[in-house]
Protein backbone atom coordinates (compact mmCIF):
# COMPACT_ATOMS: atom_id res chain seq x y z
CA UNK A 1 0.00 0.00 0.00
CA UNK A 2 1.32 3.66 -1.10
CA UNK A 3 2.80 5.33 2.15
CA UNK A 4 2.27 8.78 2.88
CA UNK A 5 4.57 10.08 6.14
CA UNK A 6 2.64 10.65 8.92
CA UNK A 7 5.26 13.29 10.39
CA UNK A 8 5.57 15.39 7.54
CA UNK A 9 1.87 16.34 6.18
CA UNK A 10 2.64 18.12 3.31
CA UNK A 11 -0.77 19.91 1.56
CA UNK A 12 1.11 20.63 -1.74
CA UNK A 13 -1.80 21.04 -3.65
CA UNK A 14 -0.33 22.76 -6.93
CA UNK A 15 -3.02 25.78 -7.64
CA UNK A 16 -5.16 23.65 -6.27
CA UNK A 17 -5.50 21.54 -9.65
CA UNK A 18 -8.30 18.97 -10.25
CA UNK A 19 -8.46 17.01 -12.62
CA UNK A 20 -11.66 15.65 -13.81
CA UNK A 21 -12.19 12.55 -15.81
CA UNK A 22 -15.28 12.57 -18.02
CA UNK A 23 -15.01 9.20 -19.36
CA UNK A 24 -15.54 5.99 -17.32
CA UNK A 25 -13.90 2.64 -17.79
CA UNK A 26 -17.01 1.04 -16.49
CA UNK A 27 -20.70 2.46 -16.55
CA UNK A 28 -21.88 4.11 -13.85
CA UNK A 29 -18.43 4.95 -12.93
CA UNK A 30 -17.17 8.68 -12.49
CA UNK A 31 -13.40 9.62 -11.35
CA UNK A 32 -11.96 12.62 -10.73
CA UNK A 33 -8.27 13.12 -9.16
CA UNK A 34 -6.59 15.81 -7.21
CA UNK A 35 -2.74 16.39 -5.95
CA UNK A 36 -3.38 17.27 -2.50
CA UNK A 37 -1.08 15.77 0.42
CA UNK A 38 1.67 15.94 -1.94
CA UNK A 39 0.13 13.19 -3.54
CA UNK A 40 -2.61 12.09 -5.46
CA UNK A 41 -6.23 11.74 -4.24
CA UNK A 42 -8.75 9.59 -6.36
CA UNK A 43 -11.88 9.75 -5.55
CA UNK A 44 -14.06 7.01 -7.70
CA UNK A 45 -17.79 7.16 -7.16
CA UNK A 46 -20.12 4.27 -8.73
CA UNK A 47 -23.90 4.71 -9.73
CA UNK A 48 -23.86 8.41 -10.03
CA UNK A 49 -24.79 10.69 -12.88
CA UNK A 50 -21.57 12.28 -14.56
CA UNK A 51 -23.63 15.81 -13.58
CA UNK A 52 -23.80 14.74 -10.31
CA UNK A 53 -20.72 13.79 -9.89
CA UNK A 54 -19.12 16.71 -11.15
CA UNK A 55 -20.92 19.03 -8.82
CA UNK A 56 -19.42 16.90 -5.52
CA UNK A 57 -15.88 16.36 -7.20
CA UNK A 58 -16.30 20.47 -7.16
CA UNK A 59 -17.15 21.02 -3.58
CA UNK A 60 -14.46 18.72 -2.90
CA UNK A 61 -11.97 20.83 -4.45
CA UNK A 62 -12.80 23.60 -2.70
CA UNK A 63 -12.42 21.72 0.76
CA UNK A 64 -9.08 20.44 0.03
CA UNK A 65 -8.16 24.04 -0.60
CA UNK A 66 -9.43 25.03 2.67
CA UNK A 67 -7.87 21.97 4.31
CA UNK A 68 -4.35 23.26 2.28
CA UNK A 69 -4.58 26.70 3.94
CA UNK A 70 -5.68 25.87 7.57
CA UNK A 71 -3.68 22.92 8.22
CA UNK A 72 -0.62 23.33 6.84
CA UNK A 73 2.31 22.76 9.97
CA UNK A 74 4.84 25.15 8.06
CA UNK A 75 3.17 27.50 5.66
CA UNK A 76 1.47 30.70 6.98
CA UNK A 77 -1.85 29.78 8.14
CA UNK A 78 -4.53 28.82 10.72
CA UNK A 79 -2.46 26.13 12.12
CA UNK A 80 0.91 28.24 11.94
CA UNK A 81 -0.92 30.86 13.82
CA UNK A 82 -2.12 28.87 16.56
CA UNK A 83 1.31 27.57 17.59
CA UNK A 84 2.21 30.76 17.99
CA UNK A 85 -0.71 31.42 20.14
CA UNK A 86 0.52 28.68 22.32
CA UNK A 87 4.18 29.39 22.05
CA UNK A 88 3.05 33.01 23.88
CA UNK A 89 0.47 31.73 25.82
CA UNK A 90 -2.47 33.12 24.26
CA UNK A 91 -5.96 31.87 23.84
CA UNK A 92 -6.64 30.94 20.03
CA UNK A 93 -9.68 30.82 18.08
CA UNK A 94 -9.48 27.54 16.21
CA UNK A 95 -11.80 26.20 12.68
CA UNK A 96 -14.58 23.41 13.32
CA UNK A 97 -12.34 20.76 12.00
CA UNK A 98 -8.40 21.81 13.91
CA UNK A 99 -10.47 21.56 16.85
CA UNK A 100 -12.33 18.03 15.87
CA UNK A 101 -8.76 17.33 15.39
CA UNK A 102 -7.81 18.35 18.58
CA UNK A 103 -10.41 16.25 20.14
CA UNK A 104 -9.45 13.07 18.34
CA UNK A 105 -6.22 13.37 18.99
CA UNK A 106 -6.58 13.59 22.61
CA UNK A 107 -7.97 10.21 22.33
CA UNK A 108 -5.81 8.93 20.04
CA UNK A 109 -2.78 10.15 22.13
CA UNK A 110 -4.73 8.40 25.53
CA UNK A 111 -5.40 5.09 23.94
CA UNK A 112 -2.08 4.84 22.65
CA UNK A 113 -0.31 5.73 26.08
CA UNK A 114 1.51 8.69 24.32
CA UNK A 115 2.79 6.36 21.14
CA UNK A 116 0.24 8.80 19.30
CA UNK A 117 1.49 12.48 19.54
CA UNK A 118 0.43 15.38 17.13
CA UNK A 119 2.05 18.24 19.49
CA UNK A 120 5.90 17.22 18.41
CA UNK A 121 6.22 19.56 15.89
CA UNK A 122 9.37 21.30 17.58
CA UNK A 123 11.06 17.83 17.50
CA UNK A 124 9.92 17.54 13.80
CA UNK A 125 11.45 20.72 12.64
CA UNK A 126 14.59 19.77 14.44
CA UNK A 127 14.85 16.93 12.26
CA UNK A 128 14.69 19.02 9.46
CA UNK A 129 11.46 16.56 8.58
CA UNK A 130 9.09 19.95 7.76
CA UNK A 131 9.73 19.46 4.18
CA UNK A 132 8.96 18.24 1.18
CA UNK A 133 12.03 17.38 -0.60
CA UNK A 134 13.69 13.88 0.07
CA UNK A 135 15.98 11.89 0.94
CA UNK A 136 17.66 14.77 3.33
CA UNK A 137 21.62 14.55 3.58
CA UNK A 138 23.45 14.93 6.51
CA UNK A 139 23.87 13.84 10.43
CA UNK A 140 20.81 13.30 12.55
CA UNK A 141 20.50 16.46 15.24
CA UNK A 142 22.69 16.24 18.48
CA UNK A 143 21.72 14.11 21.20
CA UNK A 144 21.39 16.80 23.12
CA UNK A 145 18.97 19.27 21.62
CA UNK A 146 16.64 15.61 20.96
CA UNK A 147 16.20 15.57 24.71
CA UNK A 148 15.63 18.84 25.67
CA UNK A 149 12.69 18.94 23.18
CA UNK A 150 11.43 15.55 24.91
CA UNK A 151 12.09 16.75 28.03
CA UNK A 152 9.28 19.84 27.77
CA UNK A 153 6.87 16.66 27.22
CA UNK A 154 4.42 18.34 24.58
CA UNK A 155 1.24 16.75 24.98
CA UNK A 156 -2.42 17.14 23.28
CA UNK A 157 -3.41 16.89 26.73
CA UNK A 158 -2.21 20.20 27.59
CA UNK A 159 -4.77 21.84 25.33
CA UNK A 160 -7.67 22.92 27.00
CA UNK A 161 -10.48 23.39 24.64
CA UNK A 162 -13.74 25.81 25.18
CA UNK A 163 -15.75 25.81 22.28
CA UNK A 164 -13.38 26.70 19.62
CA UNK A 165 -11.35 28.38 21.78
CA UNK A 166 -7.81 26.68 22.32
CA UNK A 167 -5.49 27.26 24.93
CA UNK A 168 -2.14 25.56 25.80
CA UNK A 169 -0.75 24.81 29.71
CA UNK A 170 2.59 23.88 28.04
CA UNK A 171 4.66 26.82 25.97
CA UNK A 172 6.37 24.08 23.91
CA UNK A 173 3.36 22.62 22.16
CA UNK A 174 3.22 22.41 18.76
CA UNK A 175 0.86 20.86 16.58
CA UNK A 176 1.56 19.00 13.55
CA UNK A 177 -1.26 16.82 12.35
CA UNK A 178 0.91 14.59 10.45
CA UNK A 179 -0.55 11.54 11.66
CA UNK A 180 -4.22 11.76 11.91
CA UNK A 181 -4.93 14.57 9.30
CA UNK A 182 -4.90 12.99 6.20
CA UNK A 183 -7.40 10.26 7.86
CA UNK A 184 -9.77 13.05 8.86
CA UNK A 185 -9.47 14.48 5.49
CA UNK A 186 -11.12 11.45 3.77
CA UNK A 187 -13.81 11.04 6.26
CA UNK A 188 -14.55 14.83 5.46
CA UNK A 189 -14.67 13.73 1.77
CA UNK A 190 -16.70 10.80 2.43
CA UNK A 191 -19.47 12.97 4.37
CA UNK A 192 -19.75 15.33 1.35
CA UNK A 193 -20.02 12.36 -1.29
CA UNK A 194 -23.15 11.04 1.22
CA UNK A 195 -24.73 14.31 1.77
CA UNK A 196 -24.67 14.95 -2.17
CA UNK A 197 -26.65 11.13 -2.54
CA UNK A 198 -23.40 9.30 -3.44
CA UNK A 199 -24.02 5.72 -2.11
CA UNK A 200 -20.88 4.45 -3.76
CA UNK A 201 -17.39 5.59 -3.10
CA UNK A 202 -13.90 5.25 -2.80
CA UNK A 203 -11.67 7.97 -1.90
CA UNK A 204 -7.92 7.13 -1.84
CA UNK A 205 -4.80 9.35 -1.07
CA UNK A 206 -1.21 7.27 -2.28
CA UNK A 207 -2.88 3.92 -1.05
CA UNK A 208 -4.55 5.77 2.31
CA UNK A 209 -8.04 5.35 1.34
CA UNK A 210 -11.62 5.13 2.54
CA UNK A 211 -14.48 3.36 0.63
CA UNK A 212 -18.53 3.03 1.50
CA UNK A 213 -20.75 0.83 -0.69
CA UNK A 214 -19.63 -1.29 -3.29
CA UNK A 215 -18.17 -1.32 -6.91
CA UNK A 216 -20.68 -2.33 -8.59
CA UNK A 217 -21.82 -5.82 -8.09
CA UNK A 218 -18.66 -6.60 -6.36
CA UNK A 219 -16.82 -4.94 -3.35
CA UNK A 220 -13.83 -2.62 -3.62
CA UNK A 221 -10.74 -4.22 -4.29
CA UNK A 222 -7.45 -3.16 -2.57
CA UNK A 223 -3.81 -3.72 -2.67
CA UNK A 224 -1.37 -3.64 0.39
CA UNK A 225 1.91 -2.54 -1.00
CA UNK A 226 4.99 -4.68 0.41
CA UNK A 227 8.04 -2.00 2.14
CA UNK A 228 10.52 -4.13 -0.22
CA UNK A 229 8.60 -2.90 -3.33
CA UNK A 230 5.30 -4.32 -4.86
CA UNK A 231 2.31 -5.37 -2.85
CA UNK A 232 2.20 -7.96 -0.52
CA UNK A 233 -0.94 -8.89 -0.91
CA UNK A 234 -4.75 -7.67 -1.41
CA UNK A 235 -7.76 -7.61 0.45
CA UNK A 236 -12.01 -7.05 -0.48
CA UNK A 237 -13.25 -4.45 1.54
CA UNK A 238 -16.19 -4.24 3.82
CA UNK A 239 -19.37 -1.91 2.66
CA UNK A 240 -17.79 1.09 4.77
CA UNK A 241 -14.37 0.94 6.49
CA UNK A 242 -10.58 2.52 6.17
CA UNK A 243 -7.32 1.29 5.05
CA UNK A 244 -4.08 3.09 6.47
CA UNK A 245 -0.37 2.01 5.98
CA UNK A 246 2.44 4.07 8.06
CA UNK A 247 5.60 3.05 7.22
CA UNK A 248 9.13 4.34 7.49
CA UNK A 249 10.48 2.99 3.68
CA UNK A 250 9.73 6.50 1.75
CA UNK A 251 10.85 9.32 3.91
CA UNK A 252 14.23 9.62 5.54
CA UNK A 253 17.30 11.48 6.57
CA UNK A 254 20.25 9.97 4.81
CA UNK A 255 23.83 10.42 6.58
CA UNK A 256 26.53 7.80 4.80
CA UNK A 257 25.48 4.48 5.74
CA UNK A 258 22.79 5.69 8.71
CA UNK A 259 19.24 5.70 7.39
CA UNK A 260 16.80 7.65 10.06
CA UNK A 261 12.97 7.11 8.93
CA UNK A 262 10.88 10.44 9.33
CA UNK A 263 8.47 8.64 11.83
CA UNK A 264 9.63 9.75 15.23
CA UNK A 265 8.96 8.21 18.58
CA UNK A 266 7.26 11.16 20.84
CA UNK A 267 9.05 9.30 24.04
CA UNK A 268 12.67 9.40 23.02
CA UNK A 269 12.36 11.84 20.25
CA UNK A 270 14.47 9.51 17.72
CA UNK A 271 13.13 7.45 14.79
CA UNK A 272 11.51 4.42 15.24
CA UNK A 273 13.16 0.84 14.27
CA UNK A 274 12.62 -2.53 13.71
CA UNK A 275 9.15 -2.16 11.67
CA UNK A 276 8.78 -1.18 8.15
CA UNK A 277 5.07 -0.36 7.85
CA UNK A 278 1.60 -0.97 9.70
CA UNK A 279 -2.09 -1.38 7.71
CA UNK A 280 -4.79 -1.17 9.82
CA UNK A 281 -8.60 -1.56 8.86
CA UNK A 282 -11.18 0.74 10.94
CA UNK A 283 -14.43 1.99 10.97
CA UNK A 284 -13.11 6.04 9.97
CA UNK A 285 -10.15 7.31 8.62
CA UNK A 286 -9.27 9.71 11.19
CA UNK A 287 -8.70 6.31 13.50
CA UNK A 288 -6.70 4.33 11.15
CA UNK A 289 -4.63 7.08 10.18
CA UNK A 290 -3.53 7.57 14.02
CA UNK A 291 -3.55 4.07 15.17
CA UNK A 292 -1.08 2.95 12.04
CA UNK A 293 1.10 5.80 13.62
CA UNK A 294 0.66 4.64 17.18
CA UNK A 295 1.60 0.90 16.08
CA UNK A 296 4.96 1.83 14.57
CA UNK A 297 5.84 3.47 17.25
CA UNK A 298 5.27 0.48 19.68
CA UNK A 299 7.12 -1.94 17.05
CA UNK A 300 7.30 -5.55 17.53
CA UNK A 301 7.18 -5.79 21.34
CA UNK A 302 3.77 -3.90 22.26
CA UNK A 303 1.68 -3.48 19.12
CA UNK A 304 -0.74 -6.17 20.67
CA UNK A 305 -1.28 -3.62 23.70
CA UNK A 306 -2.04 -0.83 21.51
CA UNK A 307 -4.50 -2.10 18.81
CA UNK A 308 -6.41 -3.45 21.76
CA UNK A 309 -5.87 -0.37 23.67
CA UNK A 310 -7.95 0.93 20.10
CA UNK A 311 -10.38 -1.60 20.37
CA UNK A 312 -8.90 -2.92 16.56
CA UNK A 313 -8.61 -6.80 15.44
CA UNK A 314 -7.45 -5.80 12.00
CA UNK A 315 -3.89 -4.87 12.39
CA UNK A 316 -0.49 -5.90 9.84
CA UNK A 317 2.56 -5.08 10.79
CA UNK A 318 5.61 -5.76 8.32
CA UNK A 319 9.51 -6.14 9.81
CA UNK A 320 12.70 -5.02 8.27
CA UNK A 321 13.00 -8.99 7.51
CA UNK A 322 9.68 -8.92 5.33
CA UNK A 323 7.27 -11.26 7.84
CA UNK A 324 4.24 -10.13 8.45
CA UNK A 325 2.88 -10.35 11.78
CA UNK A 326 -0.87 -9.86 11.79
CA UNK A 327 -4.17 -10.26 13.65
CA UNK A 328 -6.24 -13.63 12.94
CA UNK A 329 -8.89 -11.63 11.71
CA UNK A 330 -6.68 -9.94 9.44
CA UNK A 331 -5.06 -12.66 8.13
CA UNK A 332 -8.70 -14.10 7.45
CA UNK A 333 -9.06 -10.63 5.40
CA UNK A 334 -5.81 -10.74 3.31
CA UNK A 335 -4.73 -13.03 0.25
CA UNK A 336 -0.59 -13.33 -0.09
CA UNK A 337 1.45 -13.81 -2.57
CA UNK A 338 3.42 -16.86 -2.70
CA UNK A 339 6.29 -16.53 0.09
CA UNK A 340 5.55 -14.34 2.37
CA UNK A 341 6.25 -15.46 6.13
CA UNK A 342 3.22 -15.27 8.36
CA UNK A 343 3.03 -14.54 12.39
CA UNK A 344 -0.32 -14.54 13.58
CA UNK A 345 -1.38 -13.44 16.50
CA UNK A 346 -4.79 -14.04 18.88
CA UNK A 347 -5.35 -10.56 20.47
Amino acid sequence: MTHIPRSVFKFCLLSACLLFSACSEEPGEQHAEFFVFGTLLEVTTWGVSEKDAQAAFSQLQQQFQHMHRQWHPWEPGLLMEINRGFASGLPVLASPDIAEMVRLSQFAEKASGGKFNPTIGNLIELWGFHTSQYPIAGPPPAGSQIQQLVDQHPSSLDISLDGLTLASSNPHVQLDFGGIAKGYAIDLACDTLRSRGVENAIVNAGGDLRVFGMHGPRPWRIAVRNPSGGIIGALESGTDEAVFTSGNYERFRQDDDARYPHILDPRTGWPVKDVASVTVIAEQGWLADAAATALIVAGLDDWTGVARSFDLDLVMLVDESGTAHLTRKMAERMEFLDGITLDIVDL
